[in-house]
């Protein structure tokens, strides 16, 4: 298991000195802060033994590139989901089988949010589940999404503030392509209710991925 490492923001600037101009002493380090080396003595000492950093005698500090999981591993377990998930993109329940196929494509999706008539998710409807009711000859054009779809209890959601890694873990374990990200709100009649407010997708997961690695090559 990696072990997360959060730096501060004194730390990161750290790194990318050293990154940019190692090996570079801790006097160099501090004049280009503004800072004393006794100030900067504790942020050295935590890059050093974490790994981040490596120092020689007489030379100076500099970037251990091997350092880079750690980070990477540190940026990953500080995002959550909301930092992360596209809009959402639902369809009515009683919306036909053929409008939620046009909606899939239009939105270049494959996964939809069901709603009902107030706004509250009931269900989730994929790809696969449309094609099959094409495939058994189904007429699409009057049979409404509610018979295909999956119905609330059986859908996995995540929260708005939930970790990314936990998010993408229900992604791995449940063998889905996205997940409905939710918040619990209470309608008019004092029932607790699931607002969509976004979706999270394995291109949202890959995508992130290679952002991060991209801002630490």
């Amino acid at each position: 298991m990696v072990t997360t490492i959060e730096l501060s923001e004194r730390q990161a600037k750290i790194v990318e000195i050293a990154k940019e101009h190692g090996p570079i002493t801790g006097e160099q380090i501090a004049e280009k802060l503004h800072l004393t080396r006794a100030t900067l003595r504790p942020d050295l000492a935590i890059l050093t033994m974490s790994g981040i950093l490596e120092a020689r005698p007489r030379v100076g500090y500099y970037y251990n590139r091997q350092a880079k999981s750690l980070l990477f591993a540190g940026a990953v377990g500080r995002l959550k989901v909301k930092d992360v998930h596209s809009l959402p993109v639902v369809v009515r329940d009683g919306a036909s089988v053929y409008d939620a196929v046009v909606t899939m494509f239009t939105e270049d999706v494959g996964t939809l949010a069901v709603v009902d008539a107030t706004g509250y998710l009931v269900g989730v409807v994929t790809r696969k589940d449309l094609l099959k009711i094409a495939i058994g000859g189904g007429d699409t054009h009057i049979m409404p999404v509610g018979m295909v779809m999956t119905r609330m209890p059986n859908i996995i959601t995540v929260n708005p503030d939930d970790p990314i890694y936990k998010a993408a873990k229900r992604l791995i374990i449940h063998e889905v392509d996205a997940l409905p990200v939710i918040r619990s709100v209470t309608d008019p009649a004092g029932d607790e209710r699931l607002e969509v407010v976004g979706r999270l997708t394995k291109t949202n997961i890959t995508r992130l991925f290679v952002d991060l690695a991209d801002e630490r090559r």
